[in-house]
Order: structure tokens, then sequence, then C-alpha cells
């Protein structure tokens, strides 16, 4: 049976194939497009879905799509394109629901969503069991954990919908100081108190006060960290509570990207096992459409399952933008020549295999840096990725060896989660430290990437620490390289050092 899965409408378009219960293909609509979709559907997603399942439209028995919002007319447009399928709507929440049990290795455990707002709804719980997923609460918005973080966002001004993720990362340099007038807002969830709200996506003259500040005031960049940590402790804090208790919890959603919301959930000793995968957001919705028509649980392992590329591929995009490369024969030069390139203290764009599915770079578009640099941070952040300086890069360790180094959870796995870094370490790793000891770690199974696991197991081999930097291999704000033309162009509008994609090197 061949069941296609489409989600993440309108702004985070994505498709998944599922062939005889396998995830064969998984692709994020922007990566293949470069440009923020704003097609009814992830036209290129599919197409790309098909050609790597070496399908056809008519060859589709079931598509199963994540509504945003009640649309009448999609399924009219889907019955077009794929003539023999049974079209299947699947509720937002539903959707995610689907996405984290059904990826789960748990027959048994409670489900948690929480996101903004998808078919009207910002949350529900769930209990999945012997393959079906009861529904047992929901919430409706405008009583949005999810909003409240938008909110903070804009408040901070970021771009509410895109910077939520620096809202994460700047708390973790702040200090709670607020908890208590955000606590005040969310309660124990999932009613909201407005009263600290206004209707244009802001808050109100009340919230300003209980700040200190006169209504409508700039945020003085001295509270900027604190209102961010307080923002992240109170909703936290509500998650925590609206979660319970049990053996094993499956997380999705918006507010599934927060990886100081996972590692609080792995650490708090409310669950024995805790799992969330990499496309957790509303991109991940087609996974859960698809999995929900499936009706059994389906790993897809590594989440690496985009658009790959051949050798004579590759080669063809070099020559005809007339670049001056080298060709390495076998596997053995390519990871050589990446360790040589690091041991000079270089950045080395990694692009190799398959892409990855959701917006984390597991090790296949990937921008790499050694550890043992001392100006890796000032390389990573400031040259390469114009980023603030709060917003780390990811310490990439074989799984095996991670705990020598690091305290961290299984969602390490998918980099969905952060750590702490070991006190006899911590020197090592200052560069890429969030507060006084948490870095984001990306636990990699030779399972999952054979390639990526023995780069960094012959970089221990070599210096002694089998850890290398990674963040992801794109520039300004865009997806994650897709093709080796957008790995070219990123490259040469940065300060990369070297490129190394399939068996080709180009350096400066």
């Amino acid at each position: 049976m061949n069941i296609l899965g489409i989600g993440g409408l309108p702004a985070e378009g994505s498709a998944v194939l599922i062939h005889d219960g396998q995830i064969v293909a998984a692709i994020d609509e922007a990566k293949v497009s470069r440009r923020r979709e704003t097609k009814r559907l992830p036209e290129a997603a599919i197409r790309e879905c098909l050609r790597l399942s070496q399908l056809t439209p008519a060859d589709v028995d079931a598509v199963a799509i994540a509504r945003p919002f009640p649309q009448a007319d999609l399924p009219l447009e889907l019955r077009a394109q794929f003539p023999k399928a049974r079209i299947v709507l699947v509720e937002h929440h539903h959707a995610h629901a689907a996405s984290a049990y059904y990826a789960s290795p748990f027959e048994d455990a409670t489900v948690l969503t929480l996101d903004r707002m998808g078919d009207l709804r910002c949350g529900s719980k769930w209990r999945g069991h012997a393959n079906t997923l009861t529904l047992e609460s929901e919430s409706f918005y405008p009583d949005s954990l999810g909003d409240l973080y938008s909110r903070v966002t804009a408040l901070l001004g970021f771009t509410p919908g895109a910077d939520e993720h620096k809202v994460q990362w700047l708390s973790t340099s702040g200090a709670p100081e607020y908890a208590e007038l955000f606590q005040a807002i969310t309660g124990n969830g999932p009613n909201v108190d407005r009263s600290f709200l206004d209707s244009q996506g802001s808050f109100s003259a009340k919230f300003y006060s209980a700040l200190g500040l006169s209504d409508r005031a700039a945020i003085p960049d001295a509270q900027r960290a604190n209102i961010a940590a307080s923002v992240q402790a109170s909703v936290t804090e509500t998650a925590l509570a609206l979660a319970g208790t049990g053996t094993n919890l499956c997380l999705a959603g918006g507010l599934a990207y927060n990886a100081l919301l996972i590692a609080a959930f792995e650490q708090s000793g409310r669950f024995r096992n805790v799992f969330v995968q990499p496309a957790a957001g509303n991109s991940g919705t087609s996974l859960g459409a698809a999995l929900s028509v499936l009706g059994t649980h389906a790993d897809a392992g590594s989440y690496c399952l985009g658009p790959r590329f051949s050798q004579e591929e590759i080669k063809q995009v070099l020559e005809n933008c007339k670049l001056s490369f080298r060709y390495l024969q076998t596997t053995d030069q390519v990871i050589t020549i990446a360790l040589d390139a690091l041991a000079e203290n270089k950045i080395v764009a990694w692009m190799q295999g398959r892409m990855e599915y959701g917006p984390r770079a597991l090790g296949n578009r990937s921008i790499l840096a050694s550890p043992l640099d001392p100006y890796s941070t000032e390389n990573l952040n400031t040259y390469i990725k114009h980023r603030e300086a709060f917003r780390k890069f990811a310490a990439s360790v074989p799984e095996e060896l991670a705990a020598n180094y690091f305290e961290t959870g299984s969602n390490a796995r998918h980099l969905a989660t952060v750590a702490r870094v070991k006190p006899e370490h911590k020197e090592r790793f200052r560069a890429a430290l969030l507060g006084d000891d948490l870095i984001r770690v990306h636990s990699v199974r030779q399972e999952d990437n054979p390639l990526y696991w023995r780069l960094l197991h012959e970089a221990g081999q070599r210096t002694g620490l089998p850890v290398l930097y990674n963040t992801s291999f794109n520039l300004f704000g865009e997806p994650l390289v897709c093709t080796p033309r957008d790995a070219v162009r990123s490259f040469y509008s940065s300060g990369i050092d070297s490129l190394i994609v399939g068996n080709f090197v180009l350096q400066k």
C-alpha cells in the first residue's frame, strides 16, 4: 500500500511517502523550492517523494492531508492529481499526535501536542494504546501557550512564527525574574488570562505595568534575557502539569521544537521515557497524516529521507559552474580530507547522502568545526552564520561515547534536547555552552548515519576527542541546502573554507 501524507500548510508544506509500511521519503517543501511556500499544495515535495519512491500518481492508494483549517475544496484538487487514491482529511492535532505516537517505540503512551493554533485548537492530550489514539482532552485558541510564546518573541524584537527558537536560546542567559507574572497568565493551563494580552498579538497595559514599564515601552536590553527566561520557565511548568505522569510520553506540535522543554520533560521524573521526532512542528503533520492512515508504528530511523545525488549529478553541477575541484575515489580519502581541514581549524561544509526531514542538521547537511579551535564561536556564529552569540551550535558525538562527556537524554539522537557537559570537560566545550553548563548534543548512531559516525570516531582517533561542532548548512535564514547547486551557492557566499559534497572537494 502506498500512502502519501501532506501537511504543514500553508507556510511549512511537506510530503511523506509510506510504501508497504515503511517511511521511504519525507521532504520539506521549502528546501526543494527554496522559498517560503505560498501554494496550496507542496507540489515540489510531492514530486520528489514520488520520484524517490519510483511511483506515479496512479500508484498512490491513499492521500492523507493534515488540514490547518477546514478547506472543503482541497480534496477535489487532490482527487484530480491522484485519481485512484482514497482522500483522507486528518485534523491538525490528530496529525501531530499520530506523528509522535506512531513514530515512537511505545505501544502505550501519553501523547501531548502543543502549538500556537491549528484547526482552531492549540493543544491536545491523547492515550496511545495498541496502535489506537484516543483523545482525552483538548484546548482551543486563544488559550494557547504557543501564542503566548510568539507574543514574547515579538515583544523582544524578533519575528513571531519564525524566531521563537531565538527566545529559547536567549533564555539560557537570563534569570526567571518575571516567572510569577507569566504563571499568572498561564495558570496551570489550559486557560490563559487574557487581561494581560491585547487584540493585536501583543500585551496590555496591565502586563507592561507588571514589568515596571509604561504601556508599549521598549523593552530595555537588561530585561530581555530575563523575560525570555521567565516565559520559558512558565511554559515549561504549565506543559509539565498538562502532561501529568506516566511511563511513556510522546510530544509534538511547535512547542516540541523547544529543546529546553524536552530536556525538562526528560529530567522531570514524571515519565520514564520521553520521545519527540525531529519534525515535531507543522511540517511533521504530513508524517502524522500518513501514519494515521497506516494505523501502526513505523520508525523512520535517521529521518534523512530527502533527495540524494549521484556522483555524476554532483560532477555535472560543478562543471557547469566552471569550478575547480578534486574527486576522491574512496571514503577513506573523503574522511581524511575532512579531518585534515578540521585539524587546521578550517570550517567544513559537509553534504552527504539524503537530506534531513525537519529543521535540524543531523550530519548530512552540516557545517562542521573542531572543538579544539579556540575561535570556533567567532568563526561559525559571527563570520559564517551571522547570528547572535547566544545561539550556539551543537556537539556531535557517537552515541556510545556521549556519556564520557555529557549527561543527556535519548532525544539527543534527533538534536531535540539539551545536555549538561560534565564538569571535567566544561572548559573544552566553553564555546558551545548555553548558560553555565548546558550544551546542545547530537548523539549519532551508527545505523542512523554510518559515514558521519565514522567521521566522528576517526576524529577521536586523531585528536583524542570524538566530537565535532555541527550547525546547519544554510545561510541568511534559508532552509537547509538540498542540491549540490544550493551547496555551491552557500559555500561561495560565506566564510566556509572547504566544501565536501559526495566525493568532491572544493577549497578556497
